[in-house]
């Protein structure tokens, strides 16, 4: 069995797309996927992309992928890899390319003079989180994350008029 990590191309933007379906199925929240594949598209891969995607093949067969982005520590002074998906097919489990994808993103971070690799992770879900510690991860229990999103987003960006 061979393991290989590659970036992905605009080639790969339906099974990105499909990666995506299907993490959110395992998440319960396929509810909330709403994306726009173009937009996806141009997101990733356009004049301005605002993330990158690795995927993770097992025998040249794709079976997983991370996608992720720079964020920035001010206390570090420098930029960390957030990663906002990580994603390897149910079959395919078992065989290191989840371990493959995040050492992956280490040796970027590494690269990159990145201060860290973060990221969220359901709260019951257990076996990632026992993954993740095995790798010497930690929980990060003294954070609690915040979103504005929805009609909330628009709302708060025309609260306060007096700012020119």
């Amino acid at each position: 069995m061979t393991l290989s990590i590659r970036p992905a191309a605009p080639a790969d933007l339906p099974l990105i797309a499909a990666f995506i379906r299907e993490l959110a199925e395992y998440e319960k929240l396929l509810h909330a996927v709403r994306f726009d594949e173009a937009a996806l598209g141009e997101n990733l891969f356009g004049a301005r992309p605002y993330a990158e995607v690795v995927i993770g093949e097992i025998d040249g067969t794709p079976q997983g992928f991370a996608l992720f982005f720079h964020n920035f520590s001010t206390f570090e002074g420098k930029p960390g890899i957030y990663l906002e998906d990580l994603f390897v097919r149910p079959d395919a489990r078992g065989a290191g390319l989840g371990k493959a994808l995040l050492a992956h993103l280490a040796k970027l971070c590494v690269t990159r003079d990145c201060a860290r690799l973060e990221w969220s992770v359901l709260d019951w879900n257990e076996p990632s989180i026992g993954f993740y510690k095995s790798l010497g991860a930690k929980m990060m229990d003294e954070w609690t994350v915040m979103r504005v999103d929805g009609d909330a987003l628009p709302a708060l960006a025309r609260s306060d008029t007096k700012v020119r």
